[in-house]
């Protein structure tokens, strides 16, 4: 098992200052202590090679969750353990087994070509020679970066950045890789590109992947499960697809027509309507119905039935939650 987290918590102390310069003084000697949960009681366990997405709004507690499972913040209590470690405080060889990238927080050296970077990494992770040179091949080729290697970080894409980012997080062949908003700020063909080689890299290297992400495409792309977290509790443990379609109160209907239906629809359930194609809202519990009764006109050459916009499901998702 690569994670076994059960029922782990973390609390933060800061003190609340009223605004102006009386309130800064009055502070040196009289503070209000407050205390903010960021977890509570959070349990799971992931098993090598899973790869599992970790989704919630901003200041859901995904970050602070992360931080803990890496060992760079200590739990406040709960049992935790990681690679079979404990991960706050652990040596130098359990952070060789792990890899940490943050879509928003770059390790590579700006002015300097990529390759520096891996070089440093090299050192770093203490990576024999003859398996850096290996890894540098085989990484670069997937991530067909290797004409750029000695291209400066600040002439390359952010797409290009973002792949030698994972391609440091995959040189030292961590077991497990926590992956932080990795596609954010990418367009949307950078984010398949991205995606794709994110599956064959766990392929092919026998990685574990935790991956925390705002876009949904990704979850749904690269994780089987997902759990999501809000007020740094567990929602929900499970399948996104599953999760977002039982969440679905309507069904959007896309109709070609080959003649003119003699149904008189409700304004608010019609989004589009042309000679030819025939777009409804419909709630979920009349959609046999309506099909039913379009059918019967027999003027519908063709027709899709989709669920609701994926972002309006999961803000709804947010803001009621997911029952655990």
């Amino acid at each position: 098992m690569v994670i076994n987290c059960s029922n782990i918590s973390k609390s933060y102390r800061y003190f609340e200052k009223n605004e102006g310069f009386k309130a800064s003084v009055k502070s040196l000697f009289f503070r209000k202590t407050l205390m903010r949960q960021a977890v509570k009681d959070f349990s799971f366990t992931m098993d090598e090679g899973e790869f599992i997405g970790l989704m919630g709004p901003n200041g859901a507690g995904k970050s602070t969750l992360v931080k803990v499972l890496t060992g760079i913040i200590d739990k406040s209590g709960g049992e935790l353990t990681v690679l079979d470690r404990q991960p706050f405080g652990t040596d130098n060889d359990f952070k060789r087994q792990i890899a940490v990238v943050m879509g928003q927080k770059s390790q590579l050296w700006w002015d300097l070509p990529a390759s520096d970077t891996l070089l440093m990494q090299k050192s770093i992770y203490g990576i024999e020679e003859g398996e850096y040179r290996k890894n540098v091949g085989e990484l670069t080729e997937l991530f067909d970066v290797t004409k750029l290697l000695n291209v400066p970080v600040r002439n390359l894409s952010l797409g290009e950045r973002m792949k030698f980012e994972l391609i440091c997080a995959l040189l030292h062949s961590p077991k497990l890789i926590f992956l932080d908003e990795p596609t954010i700020g990418l367009d949307a063909s950078a984010q398949l590109q991205i995606r794709r080689l994110l599956k064959a890299a766990g392929r092919e290297r026998h990685v574990s992947l935790l991956l925390t992400s705002h876009y949904t495409q990704d979850l749904l792309d690269l994780t089987p499960r997902v759990m999501v977290i809000r007020g740094g509790e567990k929602l929900y443990d499970g399948d996104l697809a599953s999760l977002l379609h039982g969440m679905s109160r309507c069904r959007l209907v896309n109709v070609s027509l080959s003649g003119k239906p003699e149904i008189a629809f409700p304004d608010d359930m019609i989004i589009e309507r042309a000679e030819n194609k025939l777009s409804l809202r419909i709630p979920q519990s009349d959609v046999k119905d309506v099909l039913a009764a379009l059918f019967s006109q027999g003027v519908v050459a063709d027709l899709t039935v989709e669920d609701e916009d994926v972002t309006e499901l999961v803000e709804r998702l947010y803001l009621g939650g997911a029952g655990k």
